[in-house]
């Protein structure tokens, strides 16, 4: 009897579909978040990117969208300290696969995909941020639509060692199902260092409505350390987007 409690416990942990505003609402610090799923009428692929910063450099930033691209800009040029690490492309559509990460990686991945090669392909050849000593990790995701369906994939490069001497590469592959998306981020709250992400991507509820999930993230990110939210909706069948931008600084 204690054994099949003990497995109804396992199953329902596994298979639990999370509100993900009561998973970040009181974590100060999850960094950057990617979240990929589908909605619950089964017609929409969902993408959301946010960023969170700490320091005067993180926070100077803003979104903006460039087409079926948004940029990371400076929001203050005059404050830029260190541009290398804060300003890149977070969303590339390439063919039918819309990209999505937290750094220069959107890059490595359009260009193997423009040659044939494959999403983890791109990924062997990028490491975790060297910003030691907190070695963020890249988190990278990828969404195909082919023929009126979609797969998609995510990833996480990180620090094996405390010091940075070896990067572990983690690819999850999905089949989609209604309602259901995964959320990976970059950290697992504030510290310092700040303590990286570990385990599978969290599964978490992906709503029909594109506000309500623009509003269950921006709502419950930290007030403070929240910068710049994007979330795209694609309709499966038709390819058309809807897309919500918000950026805190103005």
């Amino acid at each position: 009897r204690e054994n099949l409690q003990a497995e109804r416990i396992y199953f329902m942990n596994i298979y639990k579909i999370n509100n993900i505003g009561e998973l970040i609402r009181d974590n100060t610090y999850v960094g950057r978040g990617i979240v990929i799923g589908k909605s619950k009428d089964g017609k929409k692929a969902a993408i959301a990117y946010f960023i969170m910063g700490r320091s005067e450099n993180s926070r100077n930033r803003i979104f903006r969208e460039e087409g079926d691209s948004v940029t990371i800009y400076p929001f203050d040029e005059s404050k830029v300290e260190d541009p290398s690490l804060i300003i890149y492309s977070p969303i590339r559509v390439c063919d039918n696969h819309t990209i999505v990460t937290n750094g220069d990686q959107t890059d490595t991945i359009y260009d193997f995909l423009a040659q044939g090669a494959r999403f983890s392909e791109a990924l062997e050849v990028r490491e975790f941020e060297p910003d030691c000593p907190n070695f963020t990790p890249r988190i990278s995701g990828m969404v195909t639509i082919e023929e009126g369906e979609f797969t998609y994939e995510m990833s996480i490069l990180k620090s094996s060692t405390p010091d940075g001497a070896g990067c572990n590469r983690f690819t999850f592959s999905y089949e989609p199902d209604d309602g259901l998306g995964h959320f990976i981020h970059t950290y697992m709250c504030d510290g310092t260092p700040i303590p990286t992400f570990c385990g599978e991507p969290e599964r978490v509820e992906i709503p029909d409505s594109i506000d309500e999930l623009t509003n269950s993230l921006w709502s419950n990110l930290n007030e403070e350390n929240k910068i710049s939210l994007y979330v795209r909706y694609i309709d499966i069948e038709t390819g058309k987007t809807e897309n919500r931008l918000i950026n805190k600084n103005r």
